[in-house]
């Protein structure tokens, strides 16, 4: 795939799920077209819009499947306007040579917060309480209800908003153990256990933060609850497919498990206003939220700025900085150069033939930066001659080149 010439249209972008305006404002600002819709489409809608878009913005719901980017011609980048990315075919993306970005950090301190006040809603079953008196009836009791201060939080996932949970929790006297597959330093007094059985027997509060990557499927079902103290309470703020919610269910029912605070579903309404269908309706002391985790002013400001500032400094760059699936490159353009964006498979000689073919055209090298990741390149290079279209057809012509790119 190569897109061997500056557009001469202006470069149109699709934002999907009701993202921030200030996001629009940032790409508009840069000469961009801009079309916003408020909810998630589907496939098939996806694949009908697609035509002609350079940029796609979407959050949680919006599936970029190998279908749609087979569609995509001339798509060059995709902003994921929320932490995960798990919605998008990464390895198609990088195939057809489109860049991904994503915000990894603009929301973690809503989460955080989120999780801590549901925290103290279970454990003193406010949900409950605040319920029976919409309905008229008054139940002054302390049956049931707990301070948080002293009880066990096993955060299960110790990244970016785990350890921003870890040190909120020990601020309100709780004491902190977590589990992560990966090496992480434990911050404050947090202690780390060495399997998820040891955080299950130990923890009164078990709270998920996990990503979105396959192999996190159905970790926690009936047996991880079976392994849960007696009377401990749940959270799920990660994603909707790592949890059995009718195992679940089963065991709020019983008893077995005093209550929970669920913020994401396997499957969930695209918009506004549809009917949400889930096993954990109608239970007690159950908490239940809309994929709202993130959904602040602040988080969403901040998201929208991050994201929308990633997708312009792309175009109008090339820089890469962050990038979820390519290498990350930002390089400074020298004034009076010429710049191309090869996007390559990554395989030995390639930048030797590069600079072999401007050799040839007597094109001098005046700022170049190479990054690999796994399968694919991304060179930059800055050249003071004009580049021709017979350099162009020659670099579009080399079996590496995944996609070319003036800018």
């Amino acid at each position: 795939m190569t897109d061997a010439a500056v557009p001469t249209a202006p470069i149109r972008a699709l934002l999907l799920e009701q993202i921030h305006p200030d996001a629009e404002r940032i790409l508009r600002s840069a000469g961009f077209e801009v079309e916003a819709v408020d909810r998630a489409l589907d496939e098939d809608e996806l694949i009908a819009r697609i035509a002609g878009v350079s940029l796609l913005g979407i959050r949680s719901k919006t599936q970029v499947t190998e279908r749609v980017l087979e569609a995509s011609v001339g798509l060059l980048a995709i902003g994921a306007f929320c932490i995960g990315t798990n919605q998008i075919d990464l390895e198609s993306a990088s195939d057809h040579g489109v860049t991904v970005f994503n915000a990894p950090f603009s929301n973690t301190r809503s989460v955080v917060e989120l999780a801590i006040a549901e925290i103290i809603s279970m454990t003193r079953r406010l949900f409950e309480k605040s319920s029976l008196m919409h309905a008229g009836v008054w139940d002054k009791s302390a049956d049931g209800a707990h301070e948080v201060r002293g009880r066990t939080l096993g955060i299960v996932g110790y990244g970016n908003i785990g350890t921003q949970l870890s040190v909120l929790a020990e601020n309100l006297g709780m004491r902190v153990i977590f589990f992560d597959s990966a090496d992480r330093l434990a911050l404050g007094n947090a202690r780390r256990v060495e399997s998820l059985d040891e955080l299950l027997r130990e923890a009164d509060i078990v709270t998920l933060h996990v990503d979105g990557r396959a192999s996190n499927e159905g970790i926690f079902g009936e047996e991880q609850f079976a392994a849960m103290k007696p009377g401990a309470l749940f959270l799920n703020l990660s994603r909707g497919f790592v949890v059995d919610d009718a195992a679940l269910s089963a065991r709020i029912a019983s008893g077995a498990i005093a209550g929970a605070a669920i913020d994401v579903f396997p499957t969930e309404p695209k918009g506004r206003g549809d009917e949400f269908v889930s096993a954990l309706r109608g239970l007690p002391n159950v908490i239940l939220t809309p994929h709202i985790g993130g959904s602040t002013e602040e988080a969403q400001l901040d998201i929208g700025r991050f994201v929308a500032g990633k997708l312009r400094d792309f175009v109008l760059d090339g820089a890469t900085a962050m990038s979820v699936n390519l290498p990350g490159l930002a390089l400074p353009q020298p004034p009076d150069t010429n710049r191309f964006i090869l996007i390559h498979r990554n395989v030995p000689g390639v930048m030797a033939t590069i600079n072999s073919i401007l050799a040839e055209h007597k094109a001098n090298v005046e700022a170049q930066l190479l990054g690999t990741r796994g399968e694919f390149g991304y060179v930059v290079t800055d050249i003071s001659a004009a580049i021709t279209q017979e350099m162009l057809d020659q670099l579009r012509s080399l079996p590496e080149t995944v996609r070319l790119r003036l800018v």
